[in-house]
């Protein structure tokens, strides 16, 4: 294992053997989702293409892979620059969901909306164990989750699950999300990347043009679905973000999460 070029700002990428890249995520202290955030994983993604990596691994720190939304910076933004971020943002999920090589999410510890929708687009879900959170709460926020990504959570724990996690809108135990199989592995928090690694190495020794091609083949609907009508719309998420309703949920939850 070795760092294979200099770290971005927010991002360390480690090189592990057998072409696999580990793209941590390095933007303390809650590894939050913000507009740069976004680009360094867009064209950190590309890279790895590029680089004819053979499988990828998104992870986080110890104990929080990712806390979802910084709410408080995109409270700042404008209606151009919210439109930017999600477009950025659905940009992200396509890239996961199309990815040419395998991706597994090592979800290092809380997991909470932002971080819980890049995970769906994974091949592959491992989640350390411990008193941990993930799941998609946009509801409680006052958002209305886009069609792709309701899709995707679907096609991951059925039609009637996802409704019920979605209305409901709330942070689930690791033990249910495995329940519910919206993860596929539960480790210990030390061994999420070595697992990780053992994953993709199981894989990457099958005959790669029969592996790409049927796991093509098996998230074909996954890709396709950024191409039906309507699948982020955004129109209508970005209208949603500045109506009063959420905007007073969002002040609040800032309100709230200063306070703490």
């Amino acid at each position: 294992m070795s760092e294979s070029q200099p770290s971005t700002a927010l991002i360390d990428i480690i090189d592990h053997d057998d072409a696999i890249r580990e793209i941590r995520l390095a933007r303390p202290p809650a590894n939050a989702i913000n507009p740069a955030l976004v680009t360094e994983l867009n064209q950190t993604l590309d890279q790895a293409a590029d680089d004819r990596i053979a499988g990828v691994i998104l992870t986080g720190a110890p104990g929080l892979f990712s806390a979802g939304l910084d709410v408080p910076e995109l409270l700042t933004l404008d209606e151009a620059g919210m439109r930017a971020f999600w477009s950025d943002f659905f940009a992200l999920l396509q890239r996961v969901a199309r990815s040419p090589m395998p991706i597994v999410a090592g979800l290092t510890g809380h997991s909470p909306a932002g971080g819980t929708v890049i995970a769906l687009f994974a091949d592959y879900r491992i989640q350390a164990d411990g008193p941990y959170q993930l799941g998609l709460n946009e509801v409680q926020v006052g958002l209305v989750v886009p069609p792709v990504i309701h899709q995707a959570l679907v096609r991951l724990i059925g039609a009637y699950p996802a409704e019920r996690h979605l209305v409901a809108g709330q942070m689930i135990s690791v033990d249910q999300a495995q329940a519910i199989g919206l993860v596929d592995e539960v480790v210990a928090a030390d061994q999420v990347i070595s697992r990780a690694v053992e994953w993709l190495k199981t894989h990457l020794k099958m005959p790669r043009k029969a592996l790409l091609t049927t796991r093509a083949i098996c998230r074909e609907e996954l890709a396709q679905a950024f191409e039906t009508p309507g699948a982020m719309d955004l129109d209508q998420f970005v209208k949603g973000w500045f109506s009063e309703e959420t905007q007073q949920t969002m002040k609040a939850l800032v309100a709230r999460l200063q306070k703490a």
